[in-house]
């Protein structure tokens, strides 16, 4: 028992180092080749690589064990009681609450604030830019549980993904004409903030799992889709929220 478990240990540590090493090459690479400078801590450096790597292994077995298993355990849950109401009514919930939390969205919240406050978009204050993060991050969270749903109906429904898609980003072109310039750029990078490592694979094995557990519905093609309007909507979202301020 120990063996097999130590031997699927050393096999995610290898993928994992494998995964990581086009990047470590790069950076080497134009470290000696076009900086031509020795790395700066060099033991640093390795040691953080090797964080990296074991976090990463730890990470990619989590999922596997953990959240992929869960998100599809709960989809054949919601299927089996019959109820679309709670399942539209979790798939809000979820999108919501691993969108408003993320770190990321955070970041570039407060980083948006500093920069509209400095702009003289918004006032110059501790306040004004704390309320303008989180309202921010509220559109955003907003926008990632009303993608779910959406996604989830699709499924249900069995609407054409493509189609949605193309309204969509057609949607986007048209309110980016009329959005300020300001919150263009804040708008456009908040579908990318919001596909966190928690979000991605619970909101995939949701969207597998339905498919799986309905009657007509195939999962390559059904399944898949939930992230594209995860990362579709803070967009059109955003650019509402600065058209409306």
């Amino acid at each position: 028992m120990w063996s097999g478990s130590l031997a699927a240990i050393l096999r995610r540590l290898a993928a994992a180092a494998r995964d990581l090493a086009p990047i470590i090459l790069v950076i080497a690479l134009f470290q000696g080749l076009v900086i031509r400078q020795p790395f700066p801590d060099l033991a640093g450096v390795v040691v953080g690589l090797a964080c990296v790597v074991l976090g990463l292994a730890l990470f990619i077995q989590g999922l596997e064990l953990g959240l992929f298993p869960l998100g599809e355990a709960i989809a054949r849950s919601f299927v089996k009681k019959g109820s679309a109401a709670a399942l539209l009514a979790f798939a809000f919930c979820l999108g919501f609450g691993t969108t408003v939390a993320e770190p990321a969205l955070v970041a570039v919240g407060e980083k948006a604030a500093e920069v509209a406050s400095e702009a003289g978009f918004i006032a110059d204050s501790e306040n004004a830019r704390s309320a303008y993060a989180f309202q921010l991050r509220l559109v955003v969270a907003l926008s990632v549980g009303a993608a779910i749903v959406l996604g989830v109906l699709r499924i249900l429904k069995g609407w054409p993904l493509h189609h949605l898609i193309i309204g969509g980003y057609l949607l986007v072109t048209l309110m980016t004409l009329f959005a300020p310039a300001e919150i263009i750029g804040v708008a456009y990078d908040s579908g990318g903030v919001t596909t966190s490592t928690i979000t991605v694979p619970l909101v995939t094995a949701l969207g597998v799992g339905l498919a799986s557990s309905i009657k007509g519905r195939n999962p390559m093609l059904d399944g898949f889709g939930l992230i594209a309007f995860a990362s579709l909507s803070p967009m059109i979202f955003v650019l509402a929220y600065g058209i409306v301020l």
